[in-house]
């Protein structure tokens, strides 16, 4: 649809039909009525063109990206850390997502062990392990060599 309507003619001839004009005829009307009919904007009718509102919704639904949600906001296409929500609400979502997928209930794992999970999430892990910490989702041993999940407080 947007390579159709890139062209001069092409849009012009998009907005007469839009606005009920009468056709201009010519070959290179034909050629724009042809190119805008097969992008799906118009449709032919014993009338004339119309625009063809049922092919625009056709190709918004199958080519519109719905728009991420949750945690999915604030990562890359690899499902990688993009940026740090500002809201504390969305920081707590994503370091609790994060939390929930690098050390299980009960595990206790190294230091260079968490690092190496977390760097999946970030290209800074040793500051996502310190956000984590921070938050109060995992706890660090007084050696600051092993980490567990933190007790959960209700």
């Amino acid at each position: 649809m947007l390579a159709a309507l890139a062209n001069a003619e092409t849009r012009a001839t998009f907005a007469r039909v839009t606005l009920g004009q009468p056709p201009e005829g010519g070959a290179r009307e034909a050629r724009a009525l042809a190119a805008l009919a097969a992008a799906g904007l118009v449709t032919a009718t014993e009338e004339g063109h119309v625009v063809s509102e049922e092919g625009i919704r056709a190709a918004l639904a199958a080519g519109g990206r719905a728009r991420p949600t949750g945690v999915q906001r604030f990562l890359d296409a690899d499902g990688r850390i993009d940026r740090y929500p500002s809201a504390r609400a969305g920081r707590e979502e994503l370091l609790s997502w994060v939390a929930d997928r690098t050390l299980a209930s009960g595990e206790v794992a190294g230091e260079r062990e968490i690092t190496a999970r977390l760097a999946r999430f970030s290209a800074d892990p040793a500051a996502l392990r310190r956000y984590l910490v921070d938050a109060g989702l995992l706890e660090r041993s007084r050696s600051g060599s092993e980490y567990a999940r933190a007790a959960a407080t209700s």
